[in-house]
């Protein structure tokens, strides 16, 4: 027999007579790249060394003790190896086909039988590899595509209208943002613009990118706050760059503290937390 490639393929052979077993395990070891791996002589053994030895093909005996060969399979599912069937009742054939069964041989094997029944087997075992190998493929494919596009993606951004056209605000450049009766300002640093919205539907639309409401009026980039701090007064204030102090509502204080983590608890819960704190 003429194998497609190098590759060995194992097999388990299982038949509950043993001069049976012993017949197809010689017959096997004449043909090229084919490797017995063990024998079972029942269905329970059958089950365990299928799954103990993970072979790439079974010779299954139909009618055996503690049940049927059919019976293996079923107890296997999923990790079932390609399986030919080999048997001295052909009335079972029928069923073995509609397991998937790669072949259905019967008693007395014809060696060379049994070597057609093989080389089908082959190419099946080969089509399944192959097809596994390219499902997993097409997966790492995808997630380096995936990959690429976000590396590739431009900032988020805000558009706003200017004189003469619109400006791009990059998301990542904004610092904070305060309402301005009908608009809101966008701080980036030293640059200020009026974006046409009001705060709750920027609030919305920042929400993924890391901004937090601490105000009723300001919208703050979590990653840009320096630090917290309590004042004499008791309120809180956010630090974000030098000398920019926003003020903390009441209202707010919760859900800022979940989002700054707990690190920042005691800030919170303390009257009159140090600025070390």
């Amino acid at each position: 027999m003429t194998l497609a490639d190098d590759a060995v393929t194992t097999v388990l052979v299982v038949d509950d007579e043993p001069l049976a077993r012993r017949r197809l395990i010689r017959m096997l070891r004449r043909m090229d790249q084919v490797a017995v791996v063990g024998e079972a002589a029942d269905v329970p053994q059958a089950v365990a060394e299928a799954a103990r030895l993970k072979p790439d093909l079974l010779l299954l005996d139909v009618q055996m003790p503690g049940g049927d060969g059919f019976g293996v399979l079923e107890s296997l599912h999923d990790a079932a190896p390609q399986t030919i069937f080999v048997t001295a009742f052909d009335q079972h054939a029928l069923r073995a086909f509609e397991v998937d069964a790669v072949d259905y041989v019967t008693k007395p094997v014809d060696p060379l039988r049994l070597a057609k029944a093989i080389e089908r087997a082959v190419a099946a075992i080969a089509a399944r590899k192959l097809a596994a190998e390219v499902a997993a493929l097409t997966t790492t494919v995808s997630d380096l595509r995936a990959g690429l596009a976000d590396a590739t993606a431009p900032n988020p951004a805000l558009w706003v209208k200017q004189r003469g056209g619109l400006l791009r605000v990059d998301i990542d450049d904004i610092l904070y943002a305060t309402a301005e009766r009908d608009y809101v300002q966008l701080h980036m640093g030293s640059k200020t613009c009026l974006y046409p919205d009001n705060m709750a539907a920027l609030e919305t639309a920042l929400a993924a990118h890391g901004f937090v409401r601490v105000h009723r009026s300001t919208l703050v980039r979590l990653n840009a706050v320096q630090k917290v701090q309590r004042g004499g007064d008791g309120k809180l204030a956010l630090q974000i760059g030098d000398g920019i102090s926003l003020p903390v509502g009441p209202t707010y204080i919760a859900s800022l503290r979940s989002r700054l983590g707990a690190g920042l608890v005691c800030t919170f819960l303390q009257p009159r937390a140090a600025d070390s704190c």
